[in-house]
């Protein structure tokens, strides 16, 4: 069972979130110490030279994608857990570390014993293909648990800037009412005059329209479903009711969560 950190240790430094300062590390110099060593593999006598470089790079790669792993899970108690990145984000340091035992393995068998290339342990070439196959698995990884947390982090920015311009201008009708496909209008300072009770609620309960009460307010969250940063589950297991106690649980007193909430209000709950 791994041992519990301290959270606390790996929550921030000189008041920014360490998560997206030391995962650089992780996604940079991994793969260069993995790709390294496929060379070095298919080239050995490049290893007297290159062999330290290398295995240096996967060591500190390694160590860095474990405090990157206790980092994140320290955000995501902030501001909510992306699913596939914690998913993939979890496995890369154990990946890691198998590779550099590889590393360090075929790293000394292929050092002759005696001074000679002919005393050589036999086991070095198939130790050496082990490792050049963990090192694929170990990039592929890495650009899973960036590509994911890339769009964890840029997902919903990216799409609201893509979204038509249309969709920020005030609405023309005397009352603006919510939608009920699958694209949602955003909340207009008009809608808060809207009243809805839980049986009106009850009717949105599905992933094509998802209203929930949160706190005393209806919020129509449809567009939501797809780019919340912990995946679609929380969010549909809001919809068609009252998602106060699972809101608060999750993201009670976080300034984020309840800020994007927000853009999705269509009324109070009456």
């Amino acid at each position: 069972m791994p041992i519990p950190l301290d959270s606390s240790l790996f929550d921030s430094i000189a008041g920014l979130p360490l998560h997206p300062l030391v995962v650089h590390f992780a996604v940079v110099l991994l793969p260069l110490g993995a790709l390294g060593l496929v060379v070095l593999v298919l080239v050995p006598k490049w290893a007297d030279r290159y062999g330290w470089l290398t295995v240096g790079a996967i060591a500190v790669g390694t160590g860095a994608a474990f405090v990157a792993k206790e980092s994140g899970e320290a955000l995501a108690a902030k501001v909510g857990e992306p699913q596939t990145h914690a998913s993939w984000g979890d496995r890369l340091p154990w990946l890691a570390v198998a590779l550099l035992v590889l590393a360090l393995a075929w790293f000394f068998l292929r050092r002759p014993s005696n001074g000679g290339p002919a005393d050589r342990s036999p086991a070095a070439p198939v130790v050496g293909v082990l490792a050049a196959i963990m090192a694929v698995i170990v990039t592929a990884v890495t650009v899973l648990v960036g590509h994911s947390g890339a769009q964890a982090a840029w997902g919903d920015v990216t799409a609201q800037t893509d979204q038509p311009s249309s969709d920020a201008a005030p609405s023309t009708s005397a009352t603006p009412q919510p939608s009920t496909t699958t694209t949602s209008s955003k909340a207009t300072p008009s809608s808060k005059s809207n009243s809805y009770t839980l049986a009106d609620v009850a009717k949105h309960g599905t992933a094509s329209s998802c209203w929930t009460a949160i706190d005393g307010n209806v919020y129509d969250v449809t567009d939501w479903i797809t780019r919340h940063p912990g995946g679609q589950r929380p969010i549909l297991g809001l919809c068609g009711k009252d998602g106060s106690s699972a809101f608060d649980n999750q993201h009670g007193g976080q300034s984020r969560p309840a800020a994007e909430l927000k853009q999705f209000l269509i009324g109070t709950l009456a």
